[in-house]
């Protein structure tokens, strides 16, 4: 296997790269990072204690619980695709970004409750979550990636990388201790609120957002035009 980079066009020929981080004058990049953090955490909760969870609260088999959880990441897996085919076709990253943390923010919060009340339903919700926190991610690098550049994108897809990596390091033994003190319902109403502090830092458009109609989704590419050697 071999991986070969892009041609990039010289910066002579693009008339309006002026070299200017993406960072400066705005916060989008910024907002994209932490609210992907905030987001990172209950997608690691979700899939560290899956599967301890089903074996010790609902009293299932090691290979059912490690069947389901094989199960909801190739769910998850699917799901991705999915949603990815969705932004195009919608003309926008972050839009998907701000309704999944709706939606993940919803199932925990009712995971936990059911959770509490023993109800089996929980077992579903937590199917369902362990599909929704993980849709995300592959938004979120998209984003950084066209709204960064072809100059600036792979220091902030590292930043980006960096952040995420950060917060899933420190979120499954943060909430192992929280479960262990006060039980999973609490951990995981913890995780539902957590989308809710990501949902307002997602930004509802980004410079590179661009309305398409589902008849057209060849039309909902989204590019710099100060990345366009063509451009005038």
């Amino acid at each position: 296997m071999t991986v070969r980079d892009s041609s990039r066009p010289e910066l002579a020929d693009i008339t309006h790269y002026d070299g200017v981080s993406p960072y400066r004058g705005t916060s989008v990049l910024w907002r994209i990072h932490l609210s992907s953090a905030l987001l990172m955490v209950p997608q690691t909760v979700v899939f560290t204690f899956m599967l301890v969870w089903l074996i010790e609260a609902h009293d299932w088999s090691v290979p059912a619980a490690g069947a389901l959880v094989s199960l909801s990441q190739l769910l998850g897996a699917i799901g991705r695709i999915v949603v990815g085919r969705w932004s195009d076709r919608l003309g926008s990253r972050t839009a998907p970004i701000r309704r999944i943390a709706a939606a993940a923010a919803l199932v925990l919060l009712s995971m936990a409750i059911m959770d509490q009340l023993r109800w089996p339903f929980a077992i579903g919700l937590m199917v369902a979550a362990s599909v929704i926190t993980v849709l995300d991610n592959g938004l979120a690098f998209t984003a950084i990636a066209e709204i960064a550049g072809r100059y600036w994108s792979g220091r902030a897809m590292a930043t980006q990388n960096t952040t995420q990596t950060v917060a899933a390091a420190a979120g499954a033994p943060l909430f192992g201790e929280v479960i262990e003190l006060a039980g999973y319902p609490l951990g995981f109403a913890i995780c539902g609120v957590l989308p809710l502090l990501a949902l307002p830092m997602v930004p509802m458009h980004t410079p590179l957002d661009q309305r398409v109609t589902p008849s057209s989704p060849s039309d909902s590419r989204s590019h710099r035009p100060d990345l366009d050697p063509q451009a005038a």
